[in-house]
């Protein structure tokens, strides 16, 4: 093993080595040189290159993701930290625990015309769990310091050492223990490539933090004789983690006969009596000459959320108007007001809340469920039958490509349509689903996939656009593809769900600014980055493609779809024509 000889690299390294941090994603260059060096020379470590910083953020964000544990990703000075902020928003809004480490120059070679600087401390406090600046070591390069830097010496080495081990410290807790991204930023004086066979400091760690737990004061006996005597309940969910719920607690929530319980496909729930297509009951209400009458009937006394971000804008735009009396959120975390009538924060795990307080046994009171059943089942048989009569199209094409995702798969779905044509259609209840709601973007959702796909035990599908997918081509290039990775690419040729949105036109502006149509196609990129690369322009090329699709192979593989860029959003749009 070999380290720096730089005391605040082997301060960091150390640090991570004592609190378990193991996964490394680096970008290369010059200036974090002392870092790559003490990750990459110590076999503790599982160190991954990735070039393009913003790649590699959403690399190791989707990795923090799949793991549930803190992963960091280094860049040397200058711009290349800034390519780091998308992914560190996401990584704020979806409670990852990403550790950021930005090498920087020293303090007086800022602001004076040197190359690769920037204001690099701090640059991230906006979406950040916690801030480090470390100072500058001054027993390393000390003439230099002498020269440029003077006022730096007025601290000793050993104030410097106990402060820096502070700020990194602290910065670990908040990643560890809030499951927040946190950002290291390490000012390094050349020469930057000395290495020891041993550390020349110990530190002073006294071992990872103890997370406590959050308490809440709330009376479980009384919101329990609340749900109790509620008789129009809606359970919403949003964003949750494969597995995350107890079978337990769901049948419980599922025979309860006056709840009504909203799942997305990131909600990862699954239960014959859930409603898993929101839109699905709501657009043919937004329709209905009784849109009052019916909403007033959807409208919950209690409305109950949990997870994170929710996809649906129907059922936003809904609880808006229509709030119910009492709103609970269910986090130890964070509570959004989304609807604007937030009554209580609950800040406990779902699972525990909901064995409090939802008995076994409780008698129906009113027909909300039963009702809205009954438009569940036929908004399914109205899906099926629409499905036999529309040609080929984005609606037609999610329908078949979600039928034959085998089971156990890890799915990754990008952004805007992507996302929103899989909550039309149900998903087996063995694939595990994810997708970067935090932010909503449509950057990186290739490289999270492939971040998450390392440790997988099972293969991993990506589900993408072709904006999404050009937009973040470059997360192809790595050397961690595995074989068994999946790709299907809906090619519509450009923005499609602009065409669903207010202010859609038929002019050149709307195609060129909005719509960014293109005719661009994966091919070549399949060729360089050694995918195998199918195509499907109809239904029959589709049903042929996905029997092969998924079978073993020696290399990753794209199914390319392309779909009719201008009917496809008749045909959504006639979807909830049909089913009202």
């Amino acid at each position: 093993m070999m380290y720096s000889d730089i005391p605040a690299a082997q301060t960091l390294v150390l640090y991570f080595k004592s609190r378990g941090v193991k996964n490394i994603v680096i970008s290369p260059g010059s200036r974090n040189a002392p870092l790559t060096i003490s990750f990459t020379k110590n076999s503790f470590f599982n160190c991954f290159s990735i070039v393009d910083e913003r790649c590699a953020a959403f690399f190791a964000m989707g990795m923090a993701q799949h793991l549930q544990e803190p992963v960091a990703v280094l860049c040397s000075s200058g711009s290349a930290m800034l390519n780091f902020y998308p992914a560190v928003a996401e990584a704020f809004y979806s409670d990852i625990p990403l550790i950021v480490i930005s090498a920087d120059r020293p303090s007086y070679r800022i602001d004076i015309g040197d190359g690769q600087t920037i204001r690099q401390e701090n640059v991230l406090e906006k979406h950040i769990g916690y801030s480090a600046n470390l100072k500058q070591d001054v027993s390393h390069a000390t003439n230099t310091i002498a020269k440029y830097g003077k006022s730096l010496l007025h601290e000793s080495q050993k104030e410097i050492q106990k402060y820096n081990e502070g700020e990194i410290a602290k910065a670990l807790s908040v990643a560890f223990d809030e499951k927040n991204p946190v950002h290291i930023n390490v000012p390094f004086e050349e020469p930057l490539y000395g290495r020891v066979e041993e550390p020349s400091l110990q530190i002073q760690d006294a071992g990872a933090s103890v997370k406590k737990e959050a308490s809440d004061d709330q009376d479980s006996d009384k919101l329990g004789q609340i749900w109790q005597n509620s008789p129009r309940k809606m359970v919403l969910v949003g964003v949750n983690q494969p597995n995350a719920m107890e079978t337990e607690v769901l049948e419980r929530l599922a025979k309860d006969p006056n709840t009504v319980l909203f799942t997305e496909t990131t909600s990862n729930l699954h239960h014959p009596e859930f409603f898993e297509s929101i839109d699905s009951i709501i657009a043919p209400i937004e329709k209905s000459e009784k849109r009052d009458k019916l909403f007033k009937k959807l409208q919950p006394e209690l409305l109950v959320t949990f997870g994170g971000l929710i996809v649906s804008k129907k059922i936003k735009a809904f609880l808006r108007e229509y709030k119910p009396k009492e709103h609970w959120h269910i986090d130890p975390k964070k509570a959004n007001d989304t609807f604007y009538c937030l009554t209580k924060h609950i800040k406990t795990n779902p699972n525990q809340f909901f064995k409090e307080v939802v008995s076994e046994e409780i008698k129906p009171t009113s027909d909300f469920k039963t009702f809205w059943e009954k438009k569940k089942d036929n908004y399914e048989a109205k899906r099926d039958a629409y499905l036999k009569e529309v040609p080929f199209s984005d609606f037609s094409a999610f329908d078949q490509i979600i039928k034959n995702i085998p089971k156990g798969y890890q799915v990754h779905l990008a952004n805007s349509s992507t996302v929103r044509y899989a909550q039309l259609f149900p998903m087996d209840k063995s694939l595990k689903v994810f997708c970067n709601r935090g932010t909503s973007g449509i950057d990186g959702t290739t490289s999270t996939a492939v971040g998450s796909s390392v440790f997988s035990d099972d293969p991993t599908l990506l589900l993408t656009g072709d904006l999404s997918f050009f937009y973040d081509s470059n997360a192809l290039w790595n050397k961690y593809m595995r074989p068994d990775f999946r790709i299907v690419l809906i090619n519509n040729s450009g923005g499609g769900i602009f065409r669903i949105l207010p202010g859609k036109e038929d002019t050149e502006e709307f195609e060129t600014f909005f719509e960014t149509s293109h005719e661009l196609s994966a091919k070549h990129l399949s060729d360089m980055y050694g995918f195998e690369h199918i195509t499907a322009k109809n239904e029959a090329e589709l049903e042929a493609s996905l029997q092969g699709f998924y079978l073993d192979s020696n290399k990753p593989k794209i199914l390319e779809v392309a779909t009719p860029r201008v009917l496809n959003n008749k045909i959504l749009l006639g979807y909830f024509d049909f089913i009202s």
